[in-house]
């Protein structure tokens, strides 16, 4: 839920001098499925921008300059790159020379392709867009185990490991006991090693969420040897083949876990914005309200429902991100319909 380190910074971004160029650029594959189709976008989107920083109005001559610098910047890093992988849906590029600033975002979601030239970066497409949590499903068995990270719109095989453990058998007798013990020492050591690689992953790049998927005796004894760090980041568990799912397979079984956590941080949200206002003190519901306690900084979570749009829109996200507050768009529920589409949890 928590919005991203990456948005607030973007919403941060004031340059003293200059103006922001946020570009986006829709890759949907039913119109931008081959390479020169997506360079056809590019150039399209890019010649706007061009004529954009033309036409800007207000500006001194090194700033036009600047800007003008940034859209073949932008060309630049786009031509450097394959931009429809892993599931991208679109890309969003913010460039501003004065204040060392060039970041590309990929999206999982659509937009539409535009440019925008202002005093700030343009981030309302990527509040818009599906939550951005990262997520992380763990697969493991005796022999096996698998890593794949993502978000909720699509994930990756991040690591495989293989160790070189012994199955069990049902002789008796001492030399059995014996062998039952070296079988359970080579699967601890596996899983140990296993979770130590996790949470090397995890301390390179965060994610918010853990999934487990293990065979039914093995899964508790998984979770209670997570670092405490990844055992309290735990949503639930899927059942897939460790060794041959497909990664789709595990997106499928991991689609609902993650829709059901999705749907409770909504459920929990919203009725902590209506215990509020049912108490007169830590909930605000409705554009004027909300917008208020934006200004006082009061805000803890900004509510949206999924096809708000006013305005004020792109004021109350970033004074939200900059408050540090979280910004989430609720797309399970239907209670923000009486109150304009907005509503806030807040902390005083």
């Amino acid at each position: 839920m928590a919005a991203n380190t990456r948005l607030r910074r973007l919403a941060a971004l004031h340059p003293e001098r200059g103006q922001v160029l946020s570009v986006f650029f829709d890759l949907d594959p039913s119109e931008f499925a081959t390479p020169p189709a997506r360079a056809t976008e590019i150039n399209s989107v890019l010649t706007a921008a061009a004529h954009k920083v033309e036409e800007a109005d207000g500006l001194d001559h090194e700033e036009r300059l600047a800007l003008r610098a940034d859209v073949e910047r932008v060309r630049e890093v786009l031509q450097a790159s394959d931009l429809a992988t892993n599931g991208t849906r679109a890309v969003a590029v913010f460039a501003c020379g004065p204040a060392d600033v060039l970041e590309v975002v990929r999206l999982a979601h659509p937009v539409e392709s535009r440019a925008v030239v202002d005093d700030r970066a343009c981030i309302e497409p990527l509040v818009r867009g599906p939550a951005g949590d990262r997520w992380c499903v763990l697969l493991v068995n005796r022999r096996s185990a698998r890593i794949l990270t993502g978000t909720a719109e699509g994930l990756e095989e991040t690591a495989r490991l293989t160790s070189d453990t012994h199955g069990q058998h049902e002789q008796g007798g001492w030399s059995q006991a014996r062998y039952q013990r070296s079988v359970e020492q080579e699967k601890r050591t596996h899983v140990d090693g296993t979770l130590d690689t996790l949470f090397a992953l995890f301390k390179r790049r965060a994610f918010d969420h853990l999934v487990v998927g293990a065979p039914e005796e093995m899964v508790t004894e998984v979770e209670e040897r997570l670092h405490p760090y990844l055992r309290e980041r735990l949503a639930g568990r899927v059942a897939v083949d460790v060794e041959h799912s497909t990664v789709a397979e595990v997106e499928t079984a991991a689609a609902t876990v993650i829709d059901a956590h999705v749907t409770g941080v909504e459920r929990a949200a919203l009725d902590r914005m209506a215990q509020g206002i049912g108490r007169g003190d830590r909930g605000a519901a409705g554009l004027r309200d909300v917008m208020a306690a934006l200004e006082q900084a009061r805000v803890e979570i900004l509510l949206l429902a999924e096809d708000f749009d006013a305005p004020e829109l792109d004021a109350a996200v970033e004074q939200a991100l900059t408050q540090s507050a979280d910004v989430l768009v609720v797309r399970h529920h239907d209670d923000l319909a009486v109150h304009q589409g907005i509503g806030a949890v807040l902390r005083f």
